[in-house]
């Protein structure tokens, strides 16, 4: 059986997987933003197996949200938030979504309209505005419901309740939100490891990995309808590849520009109006005394710029070399350009020091070393115009770009998770294969369930897509087809 050529384009010089690469100093190792591997699609977690096997490990899920001095448990719990609250308080926000469930807002368009009507608006004040103003940088009001709809998709006042009050025994993980769940799979190493390892096998099948990539031109022969795709090296030299299928991860505002010909005028303004929003993690490595043991803290406190805080000795002890220290990163979030972005690390450094103490989750004199960790378009921003943007587009690219196929979070601009983004990935992959349309990779939903608009089904991709494994040395083909993946 004759296999398809595949080749990886990315622009990291020395990480594979993007954001859920695993960066590391001095021996510690660092996970961009936090990845936990779960997923309600059979299919996703049986790649996950195949590609990692038993380096993965199970881990418990400890989250807690930092408000008015007070640690909170996340997912919420009733006694230890009424009493955190106190009893006022704690009337005042049950009263706040009684009326939420008596009067709800018609038609949600706002993320403050579309929380409040799931917690009430006392308790969206108190744990959802500040952390969320913090990550977009944009007031709540001029963020889509979209959002909040995907990523507190199933999550309510009463579902976190009934959540708290259910016996563990009588709960089934994978038909519980993602948002409730209290383990989660990591590999041993980071989630670097897992792509890691996937390039490995990708090599290993015949396929190429290449590093340090930088794609600034997909030229598209319109009488053939093969791509040349032209990439800059780490070296600095220009190289071509022909590929009769690109599939992009690449932010679509950057993609548009770099399509020859390029996109209609309206079309590429869509596309490059498109936001997004980038953040930076200052890695403090600390002694190991009376730390926090979460995997992270929502930090609702605006009189700090710490958004959340991660410790990574919880995620993975392996993550740490010396079991007398641990590893905290925190998250910052900003715009590339603004003051915060540009800061020296030094400074950096020595914020994040103050800030720690400051909130009273270390003490003085604790920090002993930091590094800092920058991630651009980390977060695609799902403003009021950019479902029309992005439409706009789509339909361009569909009807004038064949062979061009988006994938993933930046390339389909969808603040999806990792099991998600893979799951387009396989869908596209199916499709080239099939050398025809057989599944719309928009039609992914945030579980990596696949839906189609107009039926009442779910097609769970391990029992009705793929029937085996795809891969590079064993994939079905007609004719000799290439395929290039883009990746950021």
């Amino acid at each position: 059986m004759e296999g398809v050529d595949v080749i990886v384009l990315e622009r990291d010089p020395r990480h594979v997987g993007g954001i859920s690469r695993t960066e590391q100093y001095k021996g510690f190792r660092f996970d961009v933003g936090g990845h936990r591997f779960f997923s309600k699609s059979t299919e996703i977690e049986a790649l996950w197996d195949e590609i990692l096997g038993d380096q993965l490990i199970t881990r418990p899920r400890k989250s807690r949200i930092f408000y008015d001095g007070k640690l909170f448990d996340y997912p919420l719990r009733a006694v230890n938030a009424l009493s955190k609250l106190g009893f006022l308080e704690s009337f005042l926000c049950m009263a706040s979504y009684g009326r939420s469930r008596l009067f709800p807002i018609r038609d949600p368009r706002t993320f403050e309209q579309w929380v409040t009507n799931q917690f009430g608006h006392r308790l969206f004040s108190i744990f959802f505005e500040t952390y969320t103003e913090k990550v977009w940088g944009m007031k709540c009001k001029e963020i889509s419901a979209d959002w909040a709809a995907q990523r507190i998709k199933g999550l309510s006042l009463g579902t976190a309740v009934r959540t708290a009050l259910t016996p563990k025994w009588a709960t089934r993980q994978r038909n519980t939100p993602k948002t409730l769940i209290e383990s989660f799979r990591y590999p041993r190493l980071g989630p670097g490891q897992m792509w890691e390892a996937a390039a490995e096998q990708v090599r290993e099948h015949g396929g190429k990995v290449l590093l340090g990539m930088d794609v600034n031109c997909l030229q598209r022969d319109e009488d053939s309808t093969e791509w040349t795709v032209f990439a800059t090296d780490s070296e600095g030299n220009q190289q071509q590849f022909k590929a009769d299928h690109v599939i992009s991860s690449a932010a679509l505002s950057e993609l548009a520009s770099i399509i020859k010909p390029l996109p209609p005028e309206p079309v590429l303004t869509a596309a490059k109006s498109l936001r997004y929003r980038d953040f930076l993690t200052v890695a403090l490595i600390i002694r190991d005394v009376d730390c926090f043991d979460d995997n992270w803290i929502y930090i609702h406190d605006s009189s700090v710029r710490v958004g959340r805080i991660q410790n990574f000795k919880s995620w993975s002890p392996h993550l740490v070399p010396d079991p007398d220290l641990s590893c905290l990163g925190l998250e910052y979030f900003c715009f590339r350009g603004d003051g915060l972005w540009d800061s020296e690390d030094e400074a950096l450094i020595r914020l994040a020091d103050e800030e720690l103490i400051q909130l009273g989750l270390v003490t003085a004199g604790h920090v002993i070393d930091g590094t800092v960790i920058r991630q651009a378009r980390a977060y695609p921003v799902y403003d009021e115009n950019y479902e029309e943007r992005i439409k706009l587009f789509r339909s361009w690219q569909e009807q004038n770009m064949p062979g061009l196929h988006l994938v993933g979070r930046n390339g389909m601009h969808k603040y999806n998770n990792q099991d998600h983004a893979m799951m387009t990935a396989l869908l596209t992959a199916e499709n080239i294969l099939a050398g025809e349309k057989k599944w719309d990779v928009w039609q992914v939903n945030q579980d990596a369930e696949y839906h189609e608009s107009g039926e009442d089904r779910t097609l769970a991709m391990s029992e009705r897509l793929v029937p085996r494994r795809l891969n590079a040395g064993e994939a079905r083909k007609k004719g000799p087809e290439k395929s290039t993946r883009h990746n950021p």
